[in-house]
């Protein structure tokens, strides 16, 4: 006596849900962690465009305007995030060193320096 068996049992089923289930929920940590992500390049591609405005700036300066010293400012991004941008200049004798530093936060606290030297 052949039995023709049409169809999935209900064991069958809940197997493939519980697969699909862990398999689902695997790629929503995985999209959260691409979100995180995405959202720190997002961050340090501002900081670095902040800090490449300032040292482009001095550049474009007069060397005998370029002031010597330490000096901030605070800039907030198209984010919404609040950057704090420090820059060091010191002059040694037809050479300038510009250190440029740019910190945020966002989860954690960020740091990007940026250091130049130029010539008179």
């Amino acid at each position: 006596m052949k039995i023709n068996s049409k169809g999935f049992t209900l064991i069958e089923v809940m197997i493939t849900l519980v697969i699909l289930a862990v398999s689902l929920l695997a790629l929503a940590a995985l999209m959260a962690t691409t979100t995180k992500s995405n959202a720190y390049g997002g961050h340090m591609t501002e900081a670095t465009t902040f800090a490449q405005d300032r040292l482009e700036q001095l550049r474009a300066t007069r060397w005998q305007d370029i002031p010597v010293g330490n000096f901030s400012d605070q800039l907030t991004g198209s984010t919404g995030v609040n950057y704090a941008r420090n820059w060091n200049t010191i002059q040694n004798g037809n050479l300038m060193t510009v250190t440029v530093t740019v910190n945020w936060v966002d989860r954690t606290n960020h740091s990007i320096r940026l250091l130049s030297v130029m010539a008179e």
